[in-house]
């Protein structure tokens, strides 16, 4: 697959990007580790998504540990709620951060969770809801936010392969308690690896910004927090308070220009992103794939196949075919499939068997993602098309 023809992503950094990299390196002393370009992309990123605060990363998956120990240190262990279709790192960070995980089902109309079994799994060990946006739907609804907020239950929104996704007026990652976001290369903005966690709370950002280097008061923002950890601690020297055993999560300086650089034009990408997989969709053979999808504020992170039906021998066919014709695909969607059938989970007790979430264990075993990226052709999308519905 190394020399395939229609690969998952193209390069998403241009020569613009790079030329902005080499213009600061050329500067005489520049500032490598974290420190102004990467806060200035911060702000533009706040500004963009519609958030009060934005802490950089060196990954989505640290943007997920880091949100799930500051729930953790701020409401206690407890239960999680999440989806069997996501991508590894959101179920590890609830695993390390010690809450238990609790699996529901997904809707093939948004490959999000459903809503009633979310809230039919809510108990009062329940800490927060952790809800993935895959490939670009939207997975909330209007119920499940009222819900959760009369509740009192953290809402975590996992973006990382949406940005730009709608709900209603405001983007995905804008209503949550907190949203996780990934730059890595394959997404819509790329700053070859780094993340963000967002939030409007001005605890949970002073939290984030401390566990992102070691725990350090001093990385806090509110002069109240460090007041109060000095005023605590008179015996420790006021630039070596580490409030949290946390980690090294942070980005570089050149991370932050490459964001800032991509921003401008993210928005045009998701408009391409979607024109590409409204084509797909309209010209598959809607009797032989599901194409119901809900569009309604989308941010198309791949072509999104899935098979109407339970035939292992249709499945195989269309791989064989893919793999001829030299078009990269990954089976199981988001994270290769259903979650509980990954050995990373063997030692996790009292879990459902995999079967248990149907939808989930469907697009597992039918249904594929392919790339898709701003300069894909229209013709090339006809001509798969073409070839997928005289298959079966």
């Amino acid at each position: 697959m190394t020399n395939s023809i229609w690969r998952l992503m193209e390069n998403n950094i241009d020569r613009k990007d790079l030329d902005a990299l080499i213009e600061y390196l050329q500067q005489i002393e520049p500032k490598l580790t974290h420190g102004p370009r990467v806060e200035q992309f911060e702000l533009e990123w706040s500004n963009w998504l519609g958030v009060k605060y934005s802490v950089m990363v060196n990954s989505g998956s640290s943007a997920n540990d880091l949100t799930l120990l500051a729930l953790r240190e701020m409401v206690g262990q407890g239960e999680v709620i999440v989806p069997a279709l996501t991508w590894v790192s959101d179920i590890a960070s609830v695993l390390h951060a010690g809450f238990k995980p609790i699996f529901v089902d997904i809707n093939l109309e948004t490959l999000g969770m459903n809503t009633d079994l979310i809230l039919n799994s809510i108990t009062s060990r329940t800490k927060a809801v952790f809800i993935t946006h895959v490939l670009g739907f939207n997975a909330l609804t209007d119920r499940l936010v009222s819900e959760l907020k009369r509740l009192g239950i953290k809402l975590i929104e996992d973006v990382c392969e949406s940005h730009g996704a709608m709900h209603k007026s405001k983007k995905l990652g804008s209503i949550g308690w907190a949203s996780n976001f990934s730059f890595y290369y394959a997404h819509h903005l790329t700053t070859i690896e780094g993340g963000m966690v967002c939030t409007n709370d001005e605890e949970l950002f002073d939290v984030v910004r401390m566990m992102r280097s070691h725990g350090l008061v001093r990385e806090s923002k509110s002069d109240k927090m460090i007041h109060k950890f000095k005023k605590s601690f008179s015996d420790l020297n006021p630039e070596f308070i580490f409030a949290f055993a946390a980690h090294n999560m942070r980005p570089t300086e050149l991370s932050g220009i490459l964001g800032s650089s991509q921003l401008p034009r993210l928005s045009k990408n998701v408009e391409l992103r979607n024109e590409n997989f409204y084509q797909f969709l309209s010209e598959l053979d809607q009797t032989k794939f599901f194409t119901e999808f809900q569009l309604e504020g989308l941010s198309n992170y791949a072509l999104t196949l899935v098979l109407r039906d339970s035939s292992f021998e249709k499945r195989d066919e269309i791989e064989r075919t893919l793999l001829d014709l030299g078009v990269e695909f990954r089976r199981g969607l988001s994270g290769g499939g259903n979650q509980l059938r990954q050995p990373y989970l063997k030692h996790v007790t009292d879990l459902p068997k995999p079967e248990v979430l149907k939808n989930t264990d469907f697009v597992h075993n039918f249904a594929w993602y392919i790339g898709n990226y701003p300069s894909l052709k229209s013709s090339r999308i006809s001509w798969l098309t073409s070839q997928l519905n005289n298959l079966i």
